[in-house]
């Protein structure tokens, strides 16, 4: 089994606290909507690969500026050495934008749902989208009103063999299918750089998803 990939989420400008996770992980996941003005000097002091992602409020992020300034900070991020952007299906303009991205870094394509986890089927198709779209690691992300909803994520990723998804679910509920995505052969799976510090419900400390894997001989 190949080993799980952790990605932690820098969710704020304090350098000393992604130290002491950098060892751990094996890339970052830069919200600039949640670090702010900061968040270029952050990516500067980065020794890992690195995703740039700018969240609009309608998928769960917080970013208070127009969608014009919101694609301008991601088209920065490349400048800057992102080594992935991640943009959203619904995104307006997506083909255009898909196209500057795959010019200098790979495109994450995202889809989130922040109320439920629909059914296998309508998921499988926005995964399907995603591909046709172009993307190069799709991502869906529900939220897990049952333990059952797990299952439903984590099948996404066998049923893509060759792509590289990403797939799991959000909330208390879902912090199964976060642990498991990679273990089943997600590309990777997201984890909070210290407590108070997540960007989304359920997401489990680096350092606690690191002991998890090597208990279990993953890592």
């Amino acid at each position: 089994m190949k080993q799980p990939r952790i990605c932690a989420v820098i969710t704020t400008s304090d350098l000393e606290v992604i130290r002491q996770a950098e060892p751990l992980v094996d890339l970052f996941e830069v919200r600039i909507d949640l670090i702010g003005d900061d968040w270029q000097a952050v990516v500067k002091g980065l020794n890992k690969p690195w995703i740039a992602c700018n969240r609009s409020t309608v998928e769960g992020g917080q970013w208070q500026d127009n969608e014009e300034r919101r694609i301008e900070r991601l088209l920065q991020a490349l400048e800057l050495g992102a080594a992935i952007v991640d943009i959203e299906l619904k995104t307006k303009d997506l083909r255009n934008i898909i196209k500057l991205i795959k010019q200098r870094a790979e495109c994450l394509l995202s889809y989130h749902d922040l109320e439920k986890t629909p059914d296998f089927d309508t998921i499988r198709q926005i995964i399907q989208q995603q591909i046709e779209a172009g993307a190069d690691i799709c991502k869906v992300v529900t939220t897990a009103r049952s333990f059952e909803d797990n299952a439903s994520v984590l099948q996404l990723v066998p049923a893509f063999p060759g792509k590289r998804v990403v797939a799991f679910a959000m909330g208390t509920a879902g912090i199964t299918s976060r642990i498991f995505c990679p273990l089943v052969g997600g590309d990777f799976t997201y984890a909070s750089l210290a407590e108070g510090r997540e960007s989304a419900p359920g997401q489990i400390l680096v350092k606690d998803l690191k002991n998890i894997y090597e208990m279990i001989g993953s890592r």
